[in-house]
Parts: structure tokens; C-alpha cells; sequence
């Protein structure tokens, strides 16, 4: 036997044969250690350093302070113009004005508490109420075939239009400004987590059965952390029904001893023909809704996108 006859029969490189199983088998495992190191260097990436405070504060705090000087410098140039009189278009100075007088007075920080616990307090029972009911819609094929196209018609249905009923319902009460705010909000939160539910690939469901995540366990573990951008944009909306419903409510539900929220302090200033004070209410209704959105839902909504790997850490 020549000795290229015995290279071939002990499995080896010969010529024209080309590389036998055991080279192939080699190259396979260089290529998948290739991989291998080429994921974890993925995994591994480092995080990019955090921009400093200033660069923060240029990005964050410039952009929306140029655009309230505009907005201010616009409405004293208008005001200045004389369109219209001073009694029915009063100047930033004017409204201001109104502003501090209700802080001389010690009743500025109760008209906003009055609205505020009025709005999360309603805000907490459409969430007990709404996320079920958004589960059940999501889950439940002939609930869904049932009641889903109500839940979604009463979302579109303006929040004022349920005052009246409500009045008859309940009387001049905190119970017709809550049905109000239920009415308005339940429908959103139900509608975000059923479109958070919907966006679940179905490979993770099977997954989490498949791991034991069967009933209330799926849902606290599986179900509800895949479901939570959608359902997060639905409790953003339903905050925004909140008050936007509460606001409504108190423009018509006006008894002394319901207290004075923001919606009631905007129709008194009306009755009373006070321009100055209507437009101050209407900025306190403005500053409280931005302060809820930029203290709680901006934080909220970044930390979740961020543990997504949606949004990097300057974000």
C-alpha cells in the first residue's frame, strides 16, 4: 500500500480527496466559538457613559423655557395691540397677578389639592377597575366579541356628555365627579392593556405554560411585564381622561360643600366676569396636567423603554 493509500484509509487529507471529518468538525467549532464570541461581545458592549448634568440640563430645561418665552412675549404683544380690551384680554402680568392673590389669600394650594386627590383618587379606582376589564377583553374571545366595541365607543364618548346623568344618579356629590371620572378613564386603561396583550408574541406565552405561568402566576409574571408598554401608554391616556373628565365635572357639579377645585374656580371667575382669574385657572389646570405627565409618567415610560434596551442612558 502506498503511502497515499494509507493517508486515505485512516480518514485524512490525500490528494483530491480534500479535508476529512475531522477537519470539517474542527473548522465548525472554530466558526461557532467565532459566534459565540461575537454574542458576547454584544451582551458585554459597554454602556455609554452618562453626559454631564450640563449637557442634561441644556437638552431638558432650554428648549421648554424658549418656547414659554415666546409664548409669553406673542400673548403681550397681542395684548399690547389693543384687539381687544384689557377686561377681556388681559396681559401675562394680569393673569399673574390673579395667581398671587390667591397665594396671598392661603387658597392657592387648596384649590389644587381639592382637584389633585379628587383626580388620582379616581385615577387608582379606574385602575383597579379597568385593568381587569382589559385582561378579560384581551384574553376572553366572546367577552371581547361582547363588549370590546362598547369599551372602545365609550372612550370616543366626551367625558361632559355623562355630567347630566351623572347629576340625576347621584345629586350635586363627589359621587357624580368620580362616576364621571370612571366613565372617562376605565375605557382607556381597559383599551392600553388590551393593545399591550395584543403585541405579545405568542412564542412567550407558550413559553411561560410551558415554565408553570398558568393563571394569576401568568399573568403577574408573563402577561402583564409583556403587555406593560402598551399598558402604560393606556394608564398615560387614562390619566389624561382623569382630568380631563374631572375638569368637566367640576365646571357643572358647584355645591359649597363639595369645596372649590380648579373646574369650580374657573366657572366662579366666569360668573364673576373676571378674564384675568379664568385664564389663571386655565394655567393651573395646565401646570398641574404637566406636572403629573413630567414627575410620574415621563420617568415611568423611560425606565420601562430603557429595560428594553429602547432607549439608551442619555435618554
Amino acid at each position: 500500500m502506498s503511502s497515499t493509500d494509507a493517508a486515505t484509509a485512516r480518514g485524512g487529507e490525500g490528494p483530491g480527496n480534500g479535508p476529512g471529518p475531522s477537519a470539517a468538525t474542527d473548522r465548525a467549532r472554530s466558526d461557532l466559538a467565532d459566534l459565540e464570541a461575537g454574542l458576547d461581545a454584544l451582551e458585554t458592549r459597554p454602556v455609554p457613559d452618562r453626559p454631564p448634568i450640563g449637557r442634561i440640563l441644556l437638552d431638558k430645561l432650554v428648549p421648554p423655557l424658549v418656547a414659554i418665552v415666546l409664548v409669553l412675549t406673542v400673548w403681550q404683544i397681542v395684548h399690547l395691540s389693543g384687539i381687544k380690551p384689557d377686561y377681556l384680554l388681559p396681559g401675562p402680568l394680569d393673569v399673574w397677578g390673579a395667581v398671587h392673590q390667591m397665594w396671598l389669600q392661603g387658597t392657592l394650594l387648596e384649590y389644587i389639592w381639592t382637584s389633585v386627590s379628587r383626580g388620582v383618587s379616581g385615577f387608582a379606582i379606574a385602575i383597579a377597575l379597568g385593568t381587569p376589564l382589559g385582561l378579560l377583553i384581551a384574553r376572553v374571545r366572546v367577552v371581547r366579541a361582547a363588549i370590546g366595541p362598547i369599551v372602545t365607543g365609550l372612550q370616543s364618548l366626551p367625558s361632559i356628555a355623562w355630567v347630566p346623568a351623572a347629576i340625576i344618579w347621584f345629586g350635586l356629590t363627589n359621587g357624580t365627579i368620580y362616576a364621571v371620572i370612571l366613565l372617562g378613564a376605565v375605557p382607556s386603561i381597559a383599551n392600553g392593556i388590551v393593545a399591550g396583550v395584543d403585541q405579545i408574541p405568542p412564542i412567550h406565552l407558550r413559553a411561560g405554560r410551558t415554565l408553570g405561568a398558568t393563571g394569576l402566576n401568568g399573568v403577574r409574571h408573563i402577561l402583564l411585564p409583556a403587555a406593560l408598554p402598551g399598558y402604560l401608554a393606556g394608564l398615560k391616556q387614562g390619566w389624561a381622561f382623569s382630568w380631563r373628565s374631572l375638569m368637566a365635572a367640576e365646571l357643572i357639579v358647584n355645591a359649597p360643600a363639595l369645596g372649590t377645585g380648579l373646574g369650580q374656580l374657573m366657572e366662579n371667575y366666569r360668573t364673576m366676569q373676571n378674564m384675568s382669574g379664568v385664564l389663571a385657572a386655565i394655567l393651573l389646570i395646565l401646570l398641574v396636567g404637566v406636572a403629573i405627565d413630567l414627575l410620574f409618567f415621563s420617568p415611568l415610560e423611560r425606565r420601562v423603554l430603557r429595560s428594553r434596551g429602547l432607549l439608551g442612558r442619555s435618554g
